[in-house]
């Protein structure tokens, strides 16, 4: 097998795995499952005990890929927030559709970069744009992690189509 066959095979199953990695679904319940059933109020609640609500985890994520997206899109490195705070917005209520919708919105704009054929070329000074999309996958699938526990917390799991419960 060729250096270039190898990198051809190596690029179709990244393009194939990194949509699993960002929604789910066989390694963790995918984030559309994750998301769904929950009310304003029940995804701007914060437990007594745990730091964040599932709003304000989703908000944080969508902070972080939009960075991320804009870097790959525009193919320049963006500068680094001065605080973490800074990526952490505040979520009410009324806000929650809102974030939900940039959710699946980003996660949208993420799939064409998949099958990139320049996912080495550096693109935020050292990190390559198949970096980048890696750190995106595990950052979302971290926090979603997260996710699970606070509707846990909140007795709000599992979601109405089923979670890993076994």
């Amino acid at each position: 097998m060729t250096d270039d066959s190898r990198n051809q095979r190596s690029q179709l199953a990244f393009a194939r795995l990194l949509p699993k990695l960002f929604r789910g679904g066989q390694a963790f319940v995918g984030v559309e499952a994750s998301l769904s059933g929950l009310t304003d109020e029940q995804a701007t609640t914060r437990p007594a005990g745990l730091p964040h609500s599932v709003a304000q985890l989703v908000a944080h994520v969508n902070w972080w890929n939009r960075w991320m997206l804009d870097i790959i899109e525009m193919g320049q490195a963006q500068p680094y927030p001065k605080h973490a705070s800074d990526t952490w917005p505040e979520v009410q209520a009324s806000d929650w559709p809102r974030v939900k919708n940039e959710f699946y919105e980003l996660l949208a704009r993420i799939d064409p970069h998949a099958a990139r054929p320049d996912l080495s070329n550096p693109v935020n000074h050292e990190e390559t744009i198949g970096e980048l999309l890696a750190d995106m996958a595990l950052h979302t699938a971290h926090h979603f992690g997260q996710v699970v526990t606070v509707r846990q917390a909140l007795g709000a799991w599992p979601p109405p189509g089923g979670g890993d419960t076994w």
